[in-house]
C-alpha cells in the first residue's frame, strides 16, 4: 500500500498508476527527499508538488517513448524525468547523464536500491555523444530552446531526437531560436501540451530533430 498522502494527490490531480509502479516511485521520491537533507535536490517536498508538477510531466513523456528506444536524460538533477520514465517503461534503455558528481552518486545509489537498470554517467551529454548514440534526448529545466539547440548542433549524428519539456513560455523560447538561426536546419512539433494544474498555465513537450529524419515511433 502506497502513502495515503500520495495517493491522494494522485487522486486529486486525476492520475492512475499500478500497484506496482506506484510503490517504486514512492520509494525513489522517499529517497529523493531524505538526501535532500544533506544536499539541494529539489524542492518539491510534498506529494501534492511532486504529483502536480514532476509526475504530470513524466506521465506525458512516457507515452511518446517507443519500445526498445534508447534515452538520455540531459541534465538529471533528482532523477525526473528519467528515474520514473525508467519506472513506468521498463522496455525502454534509459541512462541519466548528471555532471555533478555529488547528485550523479546519489542517482547511481538509488538506481541500484530500486533495482533499476538505469546507467548514470557523471559527465556533461556532450562527453556522451562522442561514444554512445541515443534514440531519443530528454531534458526539463536545463536551458532554454536556443541553448539546447545551440549545444545539439554538432551532436545530431548520435542523438535522433530531443523531447524537451517545457512550461508557458515556449512560444517565446521558439521565437528566440528561429531568431537567431538554430532552428534553420532542425524540424520542432509540438508533441504534446496538457494544462499545468493551476488552472491556466499550459505545458507542452516538443520535439526536435533535423530536417530529413525520420523519427522513432512512438508506444501508443
Amino acid at each position: 500500500m502506497i502513502d495515503p498522502e500520495f495517493a491522494s494527490a494522485l487522486v486529486a490531480h486525476g492520475f492512475e498508476l499500478p500497484d506496482d509502479q506506484a510503490e517504486r516511485i514512492e520509494a525513489y521520491v522517499r529517497s529523493v527527499w531524505k538526501w535532500n537533507e544533506q544536499i539541494n535536490m529539489t524542492r518539491h517536498t510534498t506529494w501534492d508538488l511532486f504529483v502536480g508538477r514532476d509526475l504530470r510531466d513524466c506521465l506525458q513523456l512516457a507515452p511518446l517513448i517507443g519500445a526498445g528506444e534508447t534515452v538520455l536524460d540531459l541534465g538529471s538533477g533528482a532523477g525526473v524525468p528519467g528515474v520514473p520514465l525508467a519506472i513506468m517503461r521498463p522496455d525502454v534503455k534509459v541512462s541519466l547523464a548528471e555532471s555533478v558528481g555529488k547528485r550523479a552518486k546519489i542517482l547511481d545509489e538509488m538506481a541500484a536500491d530500486l533495482n533499476l537498470p538505469v546507467a548514470v554517467y557523471a559527465a556533461r551529454g556532450e562527453e556522451l555523444l562522442q561514444d554512445f548514440r541515443f534514440s531519443t534526448i530528454t531534458c526539463r529545466a536545463v536551458g532554454s530552446l536556443y541553448k539546447l539547440c545551440q549545444w545539439l548542433e554538432p551532436h545530431w549524428p548520435s542523438a535522433g531526437r530531443l523531447l524537451a519539456i517545457k512550461g508557458p513560455k515556449w512560444v517565446d523560447e521558439r521565437a528566440e531560436a528561429r531568431h537567431r538561426g538554430a532552428m534553420n536546419e532542425l524540424q520542432i512539433r509540438v508533441a504534446t501540451s496538457y494544462p499545468l494544474g493551476d488552472g491556466e498555465s499550459e505545458g507542452v513537450i516538443l520535439q526536435v530533430w533535423p530536417k530529413g529524419r525520420d523519427l522513432p515511433s512512438q508506444s501508443t
